[in-house]
């Protein structure tokens, strides 16, 4: 019989700790082995009961989760599914994503979270996903607040939008894209859509911080949205997203519902509007949604990525493209943004 996956859970309010315990026993594979009222007290639990992963609050006495998070990077790496009321501020889901955080999952219902018990199947499965994390590949991002002068000298929108980058990511992805935009020089001819795996709740507040950091303009990839050069368009996989062109040729995006395979859609949209300018890059993530997409890219004459698998966090996304022989360049991720630009300026040399 298989080891049970150790969940310790940290949370100030009894009443919640009580509800994610239950929510995490009903299910047989899992067993809570311990809790904790603040991350001073976590820390002690980790080194005590040694969970496989454990899911922590932000807004607690003593020591909070993002301070909470800090440390056990550093002393006692565990693999980390944030649960909060506190979705809503930008800052608090940023700070989180680029410490290393697998996941940070919104309470249903604010503080009071009656309705915790809807949430049941997604966390029970962000916990199974976290597990099988390669703890040594996540990374604390180091970031710097953009020059604010810089980003309104002129560059969004005014160059041709000759390339279109699209990168897909699903679980620990986030982490990776921040790092990645981050020092990608936004004058390219180019605009990116990021399509990973992150909360709708979350979403708009997460790209508003995100944009403090970064020479990109981060925005939320909105319905209609018509794409400019320098602008990275941020999306969840919760829903799917293509790229089209309109009656005045203009290139916008377009919101659906339904959520199967929604990197496969992007990228084979893409690659019919942009051809051999579409450079598809695989990052992180679990399952193997991309790889038709990469297929319609290469067919289309454009460029692939994939992230070494063995700097990744979970490497599943990028080996199943990279397995069928429709990956172009395995980058390792510190060389990410390197590659991408080395390969836009070829291009546009070629251009020329």
């Amino acid at each position: 019989m298989a080891e049970k996956i150790k969940v310790l859970v940290v949370d100030d309010a009894s009443f919640m700790v009580k509800a994610i315990s239950e929510i995490l026993n009903s299910d047989s594979d899992i067993e809570v082995v311990g809790s904790a009222k603040n991350g001073k007290l976590a820390l002690d639990k980790i080194i005590e009961l040694k969970p496989d992963v454990i899911t922590l609050d932000v807004d607690m006495p003593i020591m909070d989760g993002i301070k909470a998070v800090r440390h056990i990077m550093l002393e006692c790496p565990v693999p980390v599914v944030m649960l909060s009321s506190l979705f809503s501020n930008g800052a608090i889901s940023f700070e989180a994503l680029r410490l290393g955080v697998v996941d940070f999952l919104p309470k249903p219902s604010g503080a009071i979270s009656k309705d915790i018990h809807n949430a049941k199947q997604q966390i029970i499965d962000r916990i199974k996903m976290a597990v099988s994390v390669n703890i040594h590949n996540i990374h604390r991002i180091r970031v710097t607040p953009a020059n604010e002068l810089n980003k309104l000298d002129g560059y969004y929108g005014f160059q041709n939008l000759d390339h279109l980058l699209l990168l897909g990511t699903t679980l620990g992805g986030p982490n990776t894209s921040i790092g990645l935009f981050s020092t990608l020089s936004p004058k390219l001819a180019t605009a990116a859509i990021v399509v990973q795996e992150i909360s709708p709740k979350i979403l708009p507040a997460f790209v508003e911080e995100f944009d403090k950091y970064s020479a990109w303009h981060i925005l939320e990839a909105v319905d209609g949205a018509m794409l400019e050069s320098g602008v990275c368009y941020v999306a969840s996989n919760e829903y799917s997203i293509t790229v089209e062109i309109n009656d005045n040729d203009e290139v916008f995006l377009k919101l659906h519902d339904g959520k199967d395979k929604p990197l496969n859609k992007l990228f084979s949209s893409a690659a019919q509007v942009f051809g051999r300018h579409t450079i598809g890059v695989l990052l992180t993530g679990i399952g193997d949604d991309g790889s038709d997409g990469f297929l319609t890219i290469k067919e289309k004459l454009g460029i692939t990525i994939a992230q070494k698998s063995d700097t990744c966090v979970y490497p599943n996304l990028a080996e199943c493209a990279i397995e069928k022989g429709l990956v172009d360049f395995v980058v390792e991720e510190s060389k990410l943004a390197e590659e991408i630009e080395s390969l836009i300026k070829e291009q546009l040399v070629d251009l020329s």
